[in-house]
């Protein structure tokens, strides 16, 4: 059962432990990362940061990310990529959300998931001629 946010700002700031996986369609392992993530509220702007390690297949490095959640009222916020272009909208007033973002000509289906008051899941679904995976990442609260 999915926990419901009527406060997206409040649940989602302060930092997080991540854990995520990267497999085919079939299931199969690709690569794996694990680090943190971090809401931080910057001029009415929640702005979501991760770092950490990344295994994809031979490749092993760092990563970074950083996006832009606009809230728009209580469970809602419009997401942002770093240099602005519009990502998808989310709405976890359910604690439950899908959302889709077309890339170039690939084709990106969202999940979010609010488990409790500590943890939430992310997935995304990538199809098309580039890709074919899903990304599935744990959220676990590090700082309460």
């Amino acid at each position: 059962m999915a926990f419901p946010i009527d406060d997206l700002t409040g649940y989602f700031s302060g930092e997080w432990q991540l854990a995520r996986k990267i497999v085919d369609v079939d299931g199969a392992a690709l690569g794996e990362a694990s680090g943190r993530a971090t809401f931080t509220c910057e001029d009415g702007v929640l702005v979501y940061r991760e770092s950490g390690e990344l295994q994809l297949g031979a490749h092993r490095g760092p990563f970074v990310r950083t996006l832009h959640y606009r809230p728009s009222g209580g469970s809602r916020a419009a997401v942002h990529f770093d240099h602005g272009g519009f990502f998808h909208d989310v709405d976890l007033a359910t604690g439950e959300w899908t959302a889709d973002h077309p890339c170039a000509a690939d084709w990106y289906r969202g999940a979010y998931r609010v488990l409790d008051d500590r943890q939430w899941e992310q997935e995304w679904v990538v199809t098309g001629p580039a890709k074919d995976h899903v990304i599935t990442s744990r959220f676990t609260r590090a700082d309460r």
